[in-house]
């Protein structure tokens, strides 16, 4: 284990005398707040913060993350107060320290949701400083190679959420080597037995293609001196998890996947890049189709590469990365290497640093805009998966997005008021569905219009994390407006039966009425009844209370207007229609279902005035409503399209059809066809009633 001599003797070789002694000063302060604390494997506790410091100092981390990495445990674990650290160490160090603690114990009902919290504070403390994640990353590698020491389920627990959370996000960070490193630890520890298997199957075929490794590197290197260029050529092993993925989701075996060979070429600068991409080509034929310039059009990760596939000696595959040094730093520390790159005085976010600070923003937004702490890391955990496509803005502009994002995600990757009000999508000029996959390469036009609303069916294929998180949000508020809309409605309905209203009730006792119910404002009253949570007929005797109103006198029903939207529904069972007697049932949660006055369904509780609300349907009703026919007729060909023109001639649209053959003569054929009111539903029917050989029609109710 190095001692904080041999870390302090390598972080003089890049960090300041003063800086060095700081970092010092933090490692003796941690030894002493955890004197007499050990860890599992029996040593001084002290050694995980020096290890943690040291997996950053190969990093080459400025001297706070060094410091921070030192006491990330002291908060938690010691009781030090944060201000005895900001008192010590300053602010910027306490920060850090505080973000990288883990929350203080609460209650939590799983362990999925005290890891969602977990997660949402360090997206947070993130947000405010992007050095936390580094620290906490760092701190989550040394606790996985110290993994052996728990156990079992305990080891499983924690290498799922290495593997779900954790190496994604160092993904997302560009920090392949910590990346490669976690998901080959957390593959041990959730299954060791193929671990080892992979990993005894690796050894033995590296063995057997030395010699193959050996000459390609050779003529790749001879080539490349050939022609003048610079480069150094590495044979590149890929690391088991990766092995194992690719046997599992291409359904390949090992063999298969061991059989093509990797290599890596490091030059001195970008236009070497090109020119010794043109020497490989020259050297050995390119499969058609397998080029990526990542160096033109970087990962959203900020990973820059050049990559082919090549047929080499005997038809062997060959996969080639081509890239600088600088790259290569970039690709093995992703967002770290920024501080090592970082001129003097120079602290502009740029490159890796700009971007991660990009994706931590949109974190941000997703964490606010969320219902709750797990349904916010559902969104992260979709982000962080990303197998980008790259599309144009009509301004050609180029907007990285996840693999299988829509034109929806675009739109709301764009900005969340164009994802709003999206209605249409233009795919390389042509009108699209809003559900197509989008294809790299192709340019996408948003068609929005003013007082458009996200529909609810776009959660069924939107993939990015943040339109799924702006829809669900942008519904719950379209919901909030329209169940206080409808609750004003529906209580002002039973005041008026007690000759009063809303507006002529003294403003205490509304106040006195929602410290009862412990709400704060009429509103969140107004919601509850239009959710159907709360009876509007409760509510105005509590309101009334004082006045001495004892029975409501006879008032109309409730004109429905067909645009009341999410919390009003229209029942299944009866399908009712403009023009059809009706009933309102209230349904805790849902809001109001219209049913039929005569459906069987409600027939219990069809005279409750707290279930149970009279309704009619208002003169300007709008919207189209479903209607199931039944038509019994003779069986004769072309029967569907023939019933098919009958409901066209008569304006109506056919939404599902079914056929049954009662024998081999009649057949009857159940029709779901969208009409505007019983005289339109007239119509349709006289239309059928006029085809040869119907003999009856019936509309199906419950």
């Amino acid at each position: 284990m190095p001692s904080i001599d041999t870390l302090a003797d390598r972080l003089s070789s890049y960090l300041a005398a003063d800086q060095v002694n700081l970092v010092r000063r933090a490692y003796f302060y941690a030894e002493q707040a955890h004197d007499g604390q050990r860890r599992r494997s029996g040593e001084a506790y002290v050694t995980h913060p020096l290890a943690v410091a040291n997996i950053l100092a190969d990093m080459h981390m400025d001297h706070q993350s060094l410091m921070a990495a030192m006491l990330h445990d002291v908060i938690e674990d010691t009781g030090i107060a944060k201000e005895a650290l900001t008192a010590q160490f300053g602010e910027t160090v306490s920060e850090l320290v505080d973000g990288v603690s883990k929350l203080t114990q609460m209650n939590f009902e799983t362990k999925a949701e005290a890891q969602a919290e977990n997660f949402q504070k360090m997206a947070m403390a993130m947000a405010r400083d992007i050095r936390v994640i580094l620290v906490k990353l760092a701190d989550r590698l040394h606790n996985m190679r110290t993994l052996e020491v728990l156990s079992g389920e305990k080891r499983r627990r924690i290498a799922k959420e290495t593997l779900e959370i954790y190496a994604p996000i160092a993904n997302r960070l560009g920090m392949h080597s910590m990346r490669v490193e976690f998901e080959d630890l957390g593959f041990k520890a959730m299954h060791p037995m193929r671990s080892e298997r992979i990993r005894t199957a690796v050894k033995r075929a590296r063995g057997n293609r030395k010699e193959i490794v050996a000459k390609i590197e050779e003529s790749i290197t001879a080539y490349l001196q050939r022609e003048g260029l610079q480069g150094e050529v590495i044979g590149r092993e890929k690391h088991l998890y990766s092995i194992y993925q690719k046997m599992r989701g291409k359904r390949r075996a090992f063999n298969e996947i061991m059989d093509v060979y990797a290599f890596r070429i490091i030059v001195d600068k970008v236009d070497t890049c090109y020119r010794a991409l043109g020497v490989v080509h020259n050297l050995y034929k390119p499969l058609p189709g397998r080029f990526k310039d990542y160096i033109a059009i970087p990962k959203a990760n900020g990973y820059q590469s050049l990559h082919t596939t090549l047929f080499g000696m005997h038809g062997v595959p060959i996969e080639i990365q081509i890239r600088t040094r600088e790259m290569e730093e970039m690709a093995n520390n992703g967002i770290a290497a920024h501080w090592l790159y970082k001129s003097d005085g120079d602290d502009a976010p740029k490159g890796n640093h700009a971007r991660a600070r990009q994706w931590v923003k949109g974190v941000l937004e997703m964490q606010q805009r969320a219902g709750n702490s797990l349904e916010f890391i559902e969104s992260v955990k979709i982000d962080l998966f990303p197998d980008e496509v790259y599309v144009f803005t009509p301004k050609g502009r180029i907007m990285e997005l996840p693999k299988g994002s829509t034109a929806v995600d675009f739109a709301y990757a764009v900005h969340t008021d164009v994802g709003n009000s999206c209605i249409a999508c233009r795919i390389n000029r042509r009108l699209a569905p809003l559900s197509q996959a989008l294809e790299s390469g192709s340019t996408v036009e948003i068609v929005t219009a003013p007082g458009a609303r996200p529909n609810p069916a776009w959660l069924n294929f939107v993939v990015t994390g943040k339109a799924r998180t702006h829809i669900r949000h942008a519904l719950k508020l379209q919901r909030r407006s329209e169940s206080i809309n409808l609750g004003e409605r529906l209580l002002n309905k039973t005041l008026t039966g007690f000759d009063s209203h809303l507006e002529k009730i003294a403003p205490e006792r509304v106040q006195a009425v929602l410290g009862e119910y412990r709400l704060e404002v009429i509103e969140d009253l107004l919601e509850d009844i239009g959710l159907g949570n709360r009876m509007a007929y409760v509510v105005a005797r509590r309101l009334l209370a004082e006045t001495g109103d004892a029975a409501p006198s006879p008032d109309g029903p409730l004109a429905i207007r067909g645009t009341e939207g999410l919390v009003l529904s229209y029942a299944k069972c009866c399908t009712p229609i403009p023009g059809d007697p009706i009933v309102g049932y209230l349904s805790a949660g849902k809001g109001m279902v219209v049913h039929l006055d005569s459906c069987k369904n409600i027939a219990d509780i069809r005279h409750n005035p707290e279930k149970c609300i009279q309704l009619n349907w208002a003169k300007d009703v709008a919207g189209e409503f479903n209607v199931e026919l039944r038509v019994e007729l003779e069986h004769q060909r072309g029967l569907i399209a023939l019933l098919a023109s009958s409901v066209n001639a008569a304006d109506g649209n056919i939404e599902k059809i079914g056929m049954d053959e009662r024998d081999g003569r009649i057949s009857v054929v159940q029709l779901v066809v969208s009409v505007h009111d019983r005289v339109h539903l007239a119509r349709v029917i006289k239309k059928l009633r006029a085809l040869n050989g119907v003999i009856r029609i019936t509309r199906m109710r419950a």
